[in-house]
């Protein structure tokens, strides 16, 4: 263990250092301008001037240090490393945590006199300002301290301010002008670094310890590439940590210090070139310079008597064998589809204003800040998710593109309804930054929006309808309420904000379905493009566009959904699979919206919380709404469009598919504790997806039933509530009178008062042909959902006429109606004849030709007188 105590020496050193040495120094600067006039009192004056006009006091700034995010492990409980930003790898180490050894090695090759000066080697620093750093830095270890410093204080700051806009290549070459600037700037300028660093370790020494700044000068020093601190130079290099290092280790990485790209060892094709353009310093030749410069070290610890001969022997006999460990850095190191759940992290923390007013201030506090960012993701449902879509989904078509435009995407995204947090992502693709050729690969996040993860988003299509079942609903109609969605041109639209809308263009059903008469709760099961159409009429279309904003709907690009023209009911905005998710989920969550987060907390290195993103949880609909949306969305997973992505194991769920045009599909599905969206598409182009070699319609129930099952096993899910009374209850409808009226025209009156019409059989009817005889039921008050058959006139009816006189006229009469007559007649012919009727009676409807029985009273003659005898 090196000395900690400081000894009189080092006390005298530093008043020596306090009080002489301005003097010193400007006869050291005298001496190195003008020789001659070394010891002449104008040139020490001027020195001493200079000295004291310099900065006294450094500020050491927080260490660049990586930000780490984390994810639970779901078997201990306990949070891992998933992945680290930095700009510089470092592992702050304290001081306990290294191994003596090291202390010893670093000592012994750059500063043997540490613990007994008072910061400033004069006689080294002398050498060095004479011989313009051509004979090394002769810089103790307190001005290295202090030259590391100054270079971060630089690094800190390339890239920012009005240097925002420079290229990866000019910031590396920045940053490569921060270390020449600190080390070996040479003439004037280079003299008043040099009296700069002075005054700085002096003024540092008054202020720490010894050992304070020892482990600051380990913990900040670079060991090559971005490789700082020691912590992180014996993973990275040896896979140790510092606590572990041998020997032939410590005095390896205590010789990188003064050149550290020179001694790297990650290399193994040569660090360097020769003059001729070899490499040198490679695996091959046994990491020459590096042996070298180590052994140099030992040298210089063998002479100190920190290690004996045989343990200097051994340590240069051994050659050195790097066990190159890369830290876990960016998202491409995270395994498998998590990879994208980690760059929507990322991109909350660069792109979101919680984090810094500009991008290079947020990209400085995630590479340089030293967060510790806790995720919300779920590795257990995000496993199920990526075996679904790995089982279902390849990752692109290509070769099976023939005349096909596009690119095959496929997203899934789970959020918990209460909290909003994200519990999975995965995608079909490949995670990659820098393959860009190659449709198997993308960065992009599907399932996010363009702000966080750099996709805008993909039409809704039906999914979206659920903001014109909700309007409805907040508009006091019920979802059994009926309604004529038969294909048609829905003329008219409402739209309190932007202006009525006249519609002149047909919008036809999926896979050309005529439509129906029916109502909300039908269309929504069967997700009829005209049924919502029906229901979009009824309302004020501005509503709707409010009902989704209010929900955290917006377009992939950020801006507001609009809902302008009759089409945009269907779902032509382009949304991202979690906004989609977070609104079926405000509906399972009796109406309480919850801001979609991927970040539970974050604290700073020391522990302190840091301030997330603005999130919340709030009303956006009334109970009674969402419970009835619920009821009607649950028919949909049941008995309608989406029964196929049911996992049937008890849990109640409500969902809704979607398609665009057979451009996209989708699948949304929520239990009251998970929802879970579901995309399959065209990420990029405009194929037709039909044409695809894959059943781009089932594949999403597919992918989703897996998850939606994993789901239901990880959350469970309760009984949804029940709805609302009065928004589903049976509406009557007066049912009008078409008997009359021709067969279209009375089709027509019916439909448009919302019932279906069944044609019958054509009756006997004194109606012209064709013209409605009879309905059933008759005119009046009846249930929503009614059919109503209409029956056609024969036009062969006849209406018995009413008949008086004698029977000649009644027979007359009958046969002019276009009947067939008989009776009229008595048996006995001498007997009086009387008509009284017809059978059928008058006024009764035959056919025409029909016969009529003239009904008649028969007397016999009146009786002769009898005589009296």
């Amino acid at each position: 263990m090196p000395e900690t105590k400081r000894t009189a020496g080092g006390v005298l050193g530093g008043l020596l250092g306090v009080v002489g040495l301005s003097a010193v120094a400007g006869v050291l600067v005298a001496a190195t301008v003008t020789p001659a006039i070394a010891l002449s009192g104008a040139a020490a004056s001027s020195a001493i001037t200079l000295f004291d006009n310099l900065p006294s006091a450094l500020e050491i700034d927080e260490l660049m240090l990586p930000t780490t995010f984390y994810w639970m492990n779901p078997d201990t409980g306990e949070y891992e490393v998933m992945t680290q930003f930095y700009d510089q790898n470092r592992d702050p180490v304290t001081f306990d945590e290294v191994a003596p050894v090291m202390y010893n090695a670093i000592l012994s090759s750059e500063d043997k006199n540490f613990y007994s000066h008072g910061g400033v080697d004069l006689v080294g620093t002398a050498r060095a300002v004479i011989s313009g750093g051509s004979q090394g830095g002769g810089s103790s270890i307190s001005q290295q301290y202090v030259k590391n410093i100054l270079i971060q204080k630089c690094e800190a700051e390339v890239g920012t301010g009005e240097d925002a806009d420079m290229t990866q290549e000019e910031i590396d070459a920045a940053k490569i002008a921060c270390f020449e600037d600190a080390t070996v700037a040479s003439g004037v300028e280079g003299y008043q670094r040099k009296l700069q660093e002075m005054r700085y370790a002096i003024a540092l020494e008054q202020k720490y310890s010894k050992d304070e700044i020892l482990l600051g000068y380990l913990n900040i020093a670079n060991f090559g590439g971005q490789n700082y601190g020691i912590g992180a130079a014996a993973h990275y290099y040896f896979g140790v940590s510092p606590a572990d290092l041998t020997l032939g280790q410590a005095a390896a990485l205590a010789g990188m210090v003064q050149t550290p790209n020179l001694y790297r060892l990650d290399r193994p094709d040569g660090s360097w070139t020769d003059k001729d353009g070899n490499p040198i310093n490679s695996a091959a030749d046994g990491y020459s310079l590096t042996k070298e410069r180590q052994t140099y070290v030992l040298n210089r610890m063998l002479a100190d008597g920190k290690i004996t001969q045989e343990e200097h022997d051994a340590a240069v006999a051994e050659p050195i064998v790097p066990v190159i460990t890369p830290a876990d850095t960016g998202c491409g190191v995270v395994p498998g589809k998590a990879a994208y759940f980690c760059q929507y992290a990322r991109g909350i923390m660069e792109n979101d204003e919680a984090f810094g007013a500009t991008k290079e201030e947020r990209t400085k506090l995630l590479k340089q800040g030293g967060l510790n960012v806790y995720l919300t993701i779920d590795r257990r449902l995000q496993a199920a998710a990526e075996q679904a879509m790995t089982d279902n989904v390849q990752t692109s078509i290509e070769g099976y593109t023939n005349d096909l435009t596009g690119r095959l995407g496929a997203a899934t995204t789970s959020i918990e309804t209460k909290t909003g947090r994200i519990l999975e992502i995965t995608q079909n693709t490949l995670f990659s930054e820098t393959i860009t050729d190659d449709p198997n690969y993308s960065s992009l996040v599907y399932a996010g929006n363009l702000k966080y993860g750099g996709a805008t988003g993909f039409e809704g299509g039906s999914t979206f309808k659920v903001f014109t079942l909700l309007e409805w609903l907040q508009e006091g109609h019920s979802v059994n309420e009926v309604l004529n969605g038969n294909v048609q041109v829905f003329k008219n639209f409402r739209n309190s904000c932007f202006g009525d809308i006249t519609n002149s263009t047909l919008i036809n059903n999926f896979a050309k379905s005529p439509g129906y008469v029916g109502t909300p709760m039908r269309f929504t099961a069967d997700s009829l493009n005209t049924g919502f159409l029906a229901m979009a009429s009824q309302l004020d279309m501005c509503g709707i566009e409010k009902t989704a904003a209010k929900m955290g709907v917006v377009r992939g690009n950020g801006d507001p959904v609009e809902v302008r023209v009759p089409f945009d009911v269907l779902g032509s905005n382009n949304i991202a699979p979690i906004d989609v998710a977070a609104a079926y989920a405000t509906i399972a969550n009796n109406g309480v919206y919850c801001t979609p987060k991927a970040i539970d907390r974050i604290t700073d290195a020391s522990g302190n919380e840091v301030a997330l993103p603005e999130a919340s949880c709030t009303q956006a609909l009334e109970p009674n709404i969402a419970a009835t949306a619920a009821f009607a969305l649950q028919g949909v997973m049941t008995g309608g469009s989406g029964r196929a992505s049911n996992p049937y194991d008890g849990t109640p769920i409500l969902g809704k598919t979607g398609t665009h045009e057979a451009k996209q599909t989708w699948l949304v599905a929520s239990s009251t504790n998970v929802t879970t969206a579901v995309w399959v598409g065209n990420s990029d182009g405009d194929a037709d997806v039909s044409r695809w070699p894959w059943n781009h319609l089932y594949t999403r129930h597919s992918v989703a039933r897996p998850i939606l099952a994993a789901a239901n096993t990880l959350y469970g899910g309760d009984s949804f509530p029940a709805p609302d009374t009065n928004l589903t209850k049976t509406v009557y409808y007066e049912l009008p009178n078409v008997v009359g009226q021709s067969v279209e025209a009375a089709t027509k009156t019916l439909e448009d008062a919302g019932f279906q019409v069944a044609l019958g059989n054509p009756v006997t009817s004194t109606e012209g042909a064709g013209i409605v005889a009879q309905q059933d039921p008759g005119a009046g008050q009846v249930a929503g959902g009614a059919t109503v058959t209409i029956y056609p006139s024969d036009g062969q009816g006849v209406i018995v006429p009413s008949v008086s006189g004698s029977v000649d006229q009644a027979r007359s009469t009958l046969q002019g109606a276009g009947l067939n007559v008989t009776g009229g007649t008595c048996k006995n012919s001498n007997d009086t004849v009387a008509l009284t009727g017809t059978n059928p009676g008058a006024g009764a409807m035959v056919a025409r030709g029909s016969t009529v029985n003239i009904e008649v009273s028969c007397t016999g003659p009146a009786p002769k007188p009898t005589k009296t005898p």
